[in-house]
């Protein structure tokens, strides 16, 4: 993987992430962080859409096909989510059990 696409996940990642915790917090929230929320679901939307116009843009001779690394960031953090949700309950099992 190069610098371009390590950067491509790493920043569609970030905004994903911001999104959701966005709209969870813009959702649950009340006063002061509802409006939080609001303010990191407008971070990550803006950070995914200028990220994406400048995947598909010419960046000095460079250019990242979006598509397939997003399906394979999708893929990975489903893949990390897994794993760690299968870890954390083998962890409150063995405590459970004990």
């Amino acid at each position: 993987m190069d610098l371009m696409e390590f950067l491509t996940v790493l920043l569609l990642t970030f905004s994903l992430v911001m999104i959701l915790a966005g709209a969870f917090t813009a959702y649950f929230g009340s006063g002061k962080s509802r409006m939080i929320g609001v303010v990191l679901l407008v971070i990550g939307l803006i950070v995914g859409v200028v990220w994406g116009y400048l995947g598909y843009a010419d960046m000095a001779g460079v250019e990242v096909d979006i598509s397939e690394v997003i399906w394979v960031a999708f893929v990975n953090i489903l893949a990390a989510l897994i794993g760690a949700l299968v870890a954390v309950g083998a962890f409150l099992l063995a405590i459970m059990k004990s």
